[in-house]
């Protein structure tokens, strides 16, 4: 389950079944109304979260279209360079296109991944305006009944389908539609000292290599 999932379910599984126990001395109808404004409180909190993803998603593409134009632009210088013989100018611009090239990757998966937590939470959103207008039409029916009732007469949360028992389950079935979220986690593997450093030298030689790759390329395209 998501961080997300995982904290809108105990705001709805948890905190409401603590308010509705923590006012069990109240009348049903009572109760039934606490509990559906604990639900309209989270849905409040997912749509805030979705305001954060949909912000995410927007400043990722943002980036990510910024980074294609950057990267144009230096193809564009590098040619300029090379035809002039200044390999020095297309080394560093070849390098520069690299360090865009690994920002992609990244990029994309933070709109990909943004883009499926907004699906999910507007899913949480539906699931619960649904669930509060379940609870809403019972407590209109329970009303309904215990008006028809003489004056004086006593309803306890056990005699009616709108008992505390029943409260609970349909506060519990509204936690239920997060229990089917799943989460992603990644892992980090560490490594010493000596090995990192290593490692970082290594990289630098690839990356070195690959510059040198890319102007021999481009060099030998414009002979």
């Amino acid at each position: 389950m998501s961080i997300i999932a995982n904290r809108v379910s105990r705001l709805i599984s948890g905190s409401v079944n603590a308010a509705i126990q923590s006012v069990e001395n109240m009348s049903p109808d009572m109760m039934m109304e606490q509990a559906i404004r604990e639900v309209e409180g989270a849905i409040a909190d997912v749509r805030a979260e979705l305001g954060k993803s949909t912000a995410e998603r927007h400043l990722a593409s943002k980036k990510l279209a910024e980074n294609s134009g950057k990267h144009e632009e230096l193809a564009e210088q590098i040619k300029i360079a090379v035809s002039q013989s200044r390999d020095d100018l297309a080394s560093a611009a070849i390098s520069r296109q690299m360090d865009l090239e690994a920002q992609i990757p990244v990029l994309e998966e933070t709109v990909a991944g943004a883009t499926e937590r907004e699906k999910e939470l507007e899913g949480y959103i539906d699931a619960l305006k649904g669930k509060r207008a379940d609870m809403q039409e019972e407590l209109k029916l329970f009303k309904a009944r215990k008006a028809e009732m003489p004056e004086n007469t006593v309803i306890d949360a056990g005699g009616n389908p709108s008992s505390q028992h029943e409260i609970n389950k349909a506060v519990d079935q509204a936690a239920a539609a997060f229990d089917r979220a799943s989460g992603h986690a990644s892992d980090m593997l560490g490594t010493s000292g000596k090995d990192a450093a290593q490692l970082s030298e290594l990289k630098s030689l690839a990356r070195e290599s690959e510059v040198e790759k890319r102007l021999s390329a481009l060099k030998d395209n414009s002979a």
